[in-house]
């Protein structure tokens, strides 16, 4: 073998390790679920199971079910209290895990579970990026959902046709998000949504996961967030 490519795979190899040394350090990067495990256990009303695509929170709904995507770089099931929550007074769960944790890069993951599970009505959530991905999903499946819920996120595309309501949910201390693009966000939707301004709350409790990088302080507990959270989405479902 020339010297040469020797050199040249010597160099390759060593490419390809830094880039799966950096790939690992960043899919590991993220904000873990702090305080869910009995969030995640079955209950009398409510068979939590893993599936393909995340966790199934199976409660007495025969006929309502709700799609979940979670922020970017946040553990799934940060968001289990209120998933666990909602499917126990009558709308089924499917929290999604997404690639690298990051819900751009799993965008069409609600196909698989409307391909596989049977309701005559589908809803749509999402915190942060994964609401901004569940927003740009549903404008192109306009016709497959009964309800829209972003919490601390945005649309970026055309949502006004929508023949569903659109509900916007935020914290008054939420200082991740970007309020111009909130704003922007509500010439997106129909004229008749809904916006839920939560006194008190930030952008990192509407999960379970600590603290998050350039967050406000909140003057509410995750708790009350949580539930603020779970009355506004069962107020609109339960119309």
């Amino acid at each position: 073998m020339k010297k040469r490519t020797k050199i040249f795979l010597a160099i390759l190899v060593v490419m390809l390790v830094a880039i799966g040394v950096a790939t690992g350090i960043y899919a590991n990067d993220y904000y873990r679920a702090v305080g869910v495990d009995e969030y995640i256990t079955s209950s009398d009303g409510v068979t939590v199971s893993p599936i393909d695509e995340g966790y199934f929170f199976d409660g007495p709904s025969e006929d309502s079910a709700l799609i979940f995507y979670p922020g970017a770089k946040v553990e799934e099931t940060a968001y289990a209290s209120i998933m666990k929550s909602l499917a126990e007074q009558g709308v089924d769960c499917f929290l999604i895990k997404m690639p690298m944790k990051l819900a751009f890069l799993g965008m069409n993951k609600a196909d698989n579970i409307r391909a596989k599970y049977d309701y005559d009505n589908y809803y749509f959530a999402g915190h942060s990026l994964g609401g901004a991905m569940a927003a740009n999903y549903a404008a192109a499946h306009l016709n497959d959902y009964a309800g829209l819920f972003l919490l601390a996120a945005y649309p970026t595309k055309d949502l006004t046709a929508a023949p569903f309501p659109v509900v916007f949910i935020y914290g008054d201390n939420d200082k991740v998000l970007n309020r111009e693009k909130l704003k922007e966000g509500f010439t997106l939707v129909p004229a008749d949504d809904k916006k839920v301004e939560i006194a008190g709350g930030n952008h990192a409790q509407f999960g379970s996961y600590g603290a998050q990088e350039g967050d406000g302080a909140a003057a509410i507990t995750p708790e009350e967030q949580w539930q603020i959270t779970i009355d506004t989405i069962l107020q609109e479902i339960k119309k």
